[in-house]
């Protein structure tokens, strides 16, 4: 879509953002009208009126200055996360006041149609009472510390899953045998580094016996990453660090000068998977040894419904035993839906990420929602298809929402362990 284009639906949300902040400064003189203090009066309603309509602003101002050649910068995602914040936020305090509004007017139709003969007829929209904006104010209150929380803390809360999978197959000599997974760098949108360093700091801490990263390094540009070079290159395995491309590693979301420029850059990504110590795998094997004994290690490149296909496993998969205890890697879990999972070749265990989970959703006692779902069949944690293992990293960092809340940065740990033969 062209500038134009995203400049006239920017100001459409202007205008229904404006439209919002009328409504709730109404509501907030309601609620403010029987204040003693004139001065906080005005500073609450004439307060939140500024700060909202300022927000808005920035909002369309960040994003006229959007260069599709350079892509979305943190403060770009900033600038739509404050705006969804006070978007969402005001949409809850709304939809009270309408539910009270609504009451108001209906209240005052019947009370004059059943009025007495005679009585005088009453107004059909009363006065609003002060409850109803008390009410919405606390609804509101939920989205938007929800929100900043999310902002500020959430997106860089990382948590470690941890998954022990049982093969009847596995060599014995892999039976322990751990793996490190990390998804969905995207280091594009970085904006703390002693944060990042943190989730680095405890990925290293599971001394797991191999490292891979499953795509999406960058939002667009190589040059992304160069700045956390010296830190992803602290994460080293005994048995190696393995990486694959996403679909956002491949440039495709942004403007080139020219194809070649757009060429270089990929070539210059791949460099730098290689300076940071992980070995690229580009619809490839490799076989990994153990005490005499061997897993396939295989690696896609990016295949996603509705997305670049350029992961070919049937290549991949050249020169490896059919018999053999088989590991893929393949950035977005689709590939696993559409092409892994019913594969004459015996793939045990594919490792993915690409959904992010939405970075926004609820996962706790036995609940897992996020709106994802409605797009990905597969979109966090664990899929067994009979013994056919998928699993769905939840991504390392984020993208155009500056935050995560519900559904934090993810450090995935798998055992692998052998069944012990029935007696």
């Amino acid at each position: 879509m062209h500038n134009g284009g995203f400049l006239k639906i920017f100001l459409i949300i202007a205008f229904i953002s404006l439209l919002l902040d009328w409504y709730v400064f109404n509501g907030l003189k309601t609620l403010t009208l029987d204040w003693q203090s004139e001065r906080f009066r005005r500073v609450v309603k004439w307060g939140f009126l500024l700060i909202s309509v300022g927000v808005t602003v920035l909002f369309i101002g960040g994003f006229g200055s959007f260069s599709t050649a350079r892509g979305m910068i943190p403060f770009h995602e900033w600038m739509l996360s404050l705006f969804l914040t006070f978007f969402v936020t005001k949409i809850f305090f709304v939809v009270i006041l309408l539910l009270g509004d609504t009451g108001r007017l209906f209240y005052g139709v019947v009370n004059n149609i059943t009025r007495p003969e005679g009585k005088a007829i009453e107004p059909y929209f009363p006065a609003r009472r002060k409850f109803i904006s008390e009410i919405a104010v606390l609804a509101a209150a939920f989205p938007f510390t929800g929100f900043l929380y999310a902002m500020v803390k959430g997106k860089y809360d990382y948590k470690v899953h941890r998954t022990t999978l049982y093969f009847d197959d596995l060599p014995e000599a892999f039976d322990g045998f751990t793996i490190t997974q990390l998804s969905d760098i995207h280091s594009g949108s970085f904006d703390n580094t002693t944060a990042v360093q943190r989730g680095i700091d405890l990925a290293k801490a599971q001394k797991s016996d191999m490292f891979v990263f499953t795509g999406d390094l960058v939002n667009n540009a190589a040059w992304e990453v160069e700045p956390y070079i010296p830190n992803f290159s602290q994460l080293k395995a005994p048995y190696g660090q393995f990486s694959i491309l996403g679909n956002h590693d491949y440039g495709d979301y942004i403007q080139w000068d020219s194809p070649a420029h757009k060429s270089a850059n990929l070539d210059k990504l791949k460099e730098h998977h290689q300076t940071m110590g992980y070995r690229l795998m580009l619809n490839e094997n490799i076989a990994i040894e153990k005490d005499g004994q061997k897993i396939a290690l295989i690696g896609v490149e990016n295949w996603g419904k509705g997305f670049i296909q350029l992961g070919d496993l049937d290549k991949a998969l050249e020169g490896v035993d059919k018999d053999a205890f088989k590991i893929l890697l393949s950035h977005d879990p689709t590939h696993w839906e559409e092409k892994v999972r019913y594969n004459p070749a015996n793939i045990h265990l594919t490792l993915s990420g690409h959904t992010h989970g939405a970075q926004f959703g609820v996962e706790a006692g036995g609940l897992k929602w996020s709106p994802v779902k409605y797009r990905y069949l597969d979109w966090a944690g664990l899929v067994n298809e009979k013994n056919r293992y998928l699993y769905v990293n939840r991504g390392f960092g984020f993208l155009a929402f500056s935050g995560r809340l519900g559904i934090w940065p993810e450090i995935t740990v798998i055992t692998l362990k052998r069944k012990k033969a029935e007696a």
